[in-house]
């Protein structure tokens, strides 16, 4: 069970609005990277930390490869740039955001090399990962402080904005 988040809240010249872009990006994932198994429902989500940002749109992949968890990593942020996004001041607006959650079972700690954390370290935090993930994997189990999904979620913050959306056109 590998799955990653997906996300974006700015368009591209190139590709067109977020939905457009996160379509091209599941395309590009799947074409050059590995399966994408299955894709959770969509979730308009308010910036976190909140900010004045365009709200985002998210979702939860669910992968299968061959690839370690460091190279699957690698590779998703080379479609990140393929797409187009720039990296500039933590938690900017983007056109594309791409994050290993979780690879399996594996707890692998912060990699000084390349930054990989597995579980990612701030899934817990986020409402616009546990709840597309819940939607795919209900009795998820987080491999690390061993809480299930809905543990987590009663957890969150009470100032996330998260919000399931039915019809992307609504975004």
């Amino acid at each position: 069970m590998i799955f990653i988040g997906i996300g974006g809240n700015l368009p591209s010249e190139k590709y067109g609005s977020t939905p457009e872009v996160l379509a091209k990006t599941l395309q590009v994932i799947d074409a050059k990277v590995c399966a994408v198994v299955r894709c959770s429902p969509w979730y308009r989500s308010a910036p976190v930390p909140v900010s004045d940002q365009p709200d985002y749109l998210n979702a939860v992949l669910e992968l299968s490869t061959e690839l370690s968890a460091n190279d699957l990593l690698a590779a998703l942020h080379r479609v990140e740039e393929e797409i187009g996004r720039v990296r500039s001041a933590k938690n900017a607006a983007r056109i594309v955001d791409l994050d290993l959650l979780a690879y399996d079972d594996q707890v692998i700690v912060s990699d000084a090399e390349n930054g990989l954390s597995v579980p990612h370290p701030r899934l817990h935090e986020r409402a616009f990962v546990l709840l597309p993930l819940k939607d795919l994997m209900p009795e998820w189990v987080h491999p690390a402080s061993r809480l299930s999904i809905s543990q987590l979620i009663r957890t969150l913050p009470a100032d996330q904005r998260c919000e399931k959306i039915d019809d992307l056109g609504e975004f």
